[in-house]
């Protein structure tokens, strides 16, 4: 008797199998009854204290379906993983559909697929990415590709900002903050979407540093995209920023963004549409 259900080894052996027996089984020649499909033994003997016992078991097409149910519903469980890996760490639902599949093939692209294809020793390496350049050269879009490619496979990633950040932390006391900041370490690769120290507080500035600190001393790697130009990060004009970006090339392979703003060229196309429209009336 099981010492923790009460149930015999019987009722236990019987409610395990429980299922086993297809319809229609038909009893052959050993005495047993076999799948009406495959033929194969749908029931095996055994002697248990001194009697002769029979119980169901599976035959090759039984085991077959139940590796295919199995293999499933361990998909659909991956799926519902991975969808909330996305919405945990990709708040914007309109970068969720920031892909490969639907980007253009340009150097920021390639160099996000390159990323994502060596992603195993990215990150053991501690390696980021720096993608800098002007506005609406798709900076955010070949970081979002990283994300969600990664996310994809299993990865928790986290995008988020430096102002959704701040307004995280709020009234936070200091205990808090330090915990709120250690809790990005739950990520393998964490994305830092439009930085701009230039527009920062020296509080502002405080936290992204401890940010991009945290990344460091945990090894893990950071990725970040910037307007800012490269001169003003290797030489920024104050002291605050100096240590924010230092620390930011040590960890990340900065990577020029360029190209026409994509931004100003969708907003163009909608005013010719109006005028067309409006032309028509």
């Amino acid at each position: 008797m099981s010492k923790d259900t009460g149930m015999t080894f019987l009722e236990e052996t019987a409610r395990a199998a429980a299922g086993m027996i297809p319809e229609g089984a038909v009893p052959g020649e050993d005495g047993l009854l076999h799948c009406p499909l495959c033929g194969g033994a749908v029931e095996y003997r055994f002697s248990f204290a001194g009697k002769e016992c029979k119980v169901p078991c599976l035959c090759a097409c039984g085991a077959r379906r139940r590796e295919e149910e199995r293999l499933k519903e361990e998909a659909e469980q991956e799926a519902i993983r991975i969808e909330r890996l996305r919405a945990e760490g990709i708040q914007d639902r309109g970068i969720r559909q920031w892909t490969f599949e639907s980007a253009e093939d340009t150097a920021a692209v390639k160099a996000a697929r390159s990323y994502v294809r060596q992603w195993p020793e990215m990150r053991r390496r501690n390696v980021g990415l720096l993608f800098w350049g002007p506005v609406g050269t798709g900076k955010s879009y070949a970081a979002a590709c990283i994300a969600n490619e990664l996310i994809a496979g299993g990865t928790p990633v986290l995008m988020t900002n430096f102002s959704k950040i701040l307004n995280q932390m709020g009234n936070m006391y200091t205990e808090e903050r330090y915990r709120y900041i250690r809790s990005f370490s739950n990520y393998p690769l964490l994305i830092i979407d439009d930085l701009g120290i230039e527009r920062s507080t020296e509080y502002a500035k405080e936290q992204v540093y401890a940010v991009v600190d945290e990344r460091y001393k945990s090894g893990l790697p950071i990725i970040v995209t910037t307007n800012l130009t490269i001169g003003e990060i290797r030489e920024p004009r104050f002291l605050a920023d100096a240590r924010i970006t230092s620390r930011i090339l040590e960890l990340c392979v900065p990577v020029n963004v360029n190209g026409p703003d994509r931004r100003r060229a969708k907003a163009d196309g909608k005013q010719e549409l109006m005028r067309e429209l409006l032309r028509k009336e």
